[in-house]
């Protein structure tokens, strides 16, 4: 079984090309599922059957694990036996006839204006690390790129004349627009910082202290003492300037297609979230100021 699981993740990068997290997410998925079975005394996926795959959804659920974490263990050994049985390794898949669990889908967590703001004003521009901090946070508003493509950005995926970024895929490539004030703050960087962080000819744009690619552990620690610094309540992780870009961007006019577009969403309804975030916003600050809807 752990034969069929390294075959299956090659197959994954090799031939779905998809990303280091969604792979590490199957691979973890079905590690923990081979070793229930290897609990149970199976040696083999194939003797599977749908009511013993079910019994595997129950001690997911005893275990107490979370509507979401089941659904995507269910989605992750779906996948598994749809590879399998395309290799003639199975005879039929277990999970075929098994629902996702329905789940509530939680709201992101947006920032208000005035809160971004005061998040990108905590880093000082009289240290190396600052001006990086800066320069990074700034990027990640002003693009609304995933904290992922911010890390594995390089050099030359940067056009400070014309103002874009580009991220690149397996599946393509986007171009997304940066605002001057974040033009200046990246520029300030690379002219004042990285010359004296980054190791000899490397193409990472953005280096930790010891002159090597920023990690996103490294940049999620960076977020998180600003967070502190500036007295937010919130729980703000990289990704919550992703979500804020996205929704301050729909706020002020811009039309779903595009924010698909500059967010890398293959699926709009992925983008759609967003929507309910702006109309939820629309319903507080109505209930909170018309006469008539405060009773």
């Amino acid at each position: 079984m752990v034969n069929n699981l390294r075959d299956f993740a090659n197959y994954l990068v090799n031939d779905k090309k998809v990303s280091q997290n969604t792979l590490q997410s199957y691979k973890r998925d079905i590690s923990q599922y081979i070793e229930y079975l290897t609990e149970k005394g199976y040696d083999d996926c194939a003797a599977v059957t749908a009511d013993s795959y079910h019994e595997y959804i129950d001690y997911l659920q005893k275990k107490g694990k979370a509507a979401t974490t089941v659904s995507r263990a269910v989605a992750s050994t779906r996948a598994f036996y749809t590879y399998l049985c395309s290799k003639k390794i199975c005879v039929f898949n277990p999970v075929d006839n098994v629902h996702t669990l329905k789940t509530v889908k939680k709201l992101p967590q947006i920032l208000t204006g005035a809160e971004v703001r005061l998040l990108l004003e905590q880093p000082s521009d009289a240290d190396l690390k600052g001006i990086r901090d800066k320069a990074m946070m700034e990027l990640l508003y002003a693009t609304g790129i995933r904290v992922t493509e911010l890390v594995s950005m390089n050099m030359d995926d940067i056009n400070l004349d014309v103002g874009y970024v580009i991220c690149k895929k397996a599946t393509g490539e986007r171009i997304i627009p940066v605002y001057p004030r974040a033009v200046d703050a990246i520029k300030s960087y690379i002219t004042n910082v990285r010359p004296f962080l980054a190791e000899d000819e490397s193409e990472a744009l953005f280096v930790n202290t010891n002159g090597s690619r920023l990690t996103r552990q490294g940049f999620w620690k960076i977020i998180k003492a600003y967070q502190q610094k500036a007295g937010i309540g919130k729980d703000i992780t990289p990704h919550t300037l992703r979500h804020s870009f996205a929704a301050h961007l729909l706020e002020n006019g811009a039309d779903i297609k595009s924010l698909q577009e500059m967010l890398g969403h293959a699926d709009v309804s992925s983008t759609q979230i967003y929507t309910s975030v702006v109309k939820n916003k629309i319903k507080d600050v109505y209930r909170n100021t018309h006469p008539m809807a405060r009773g």
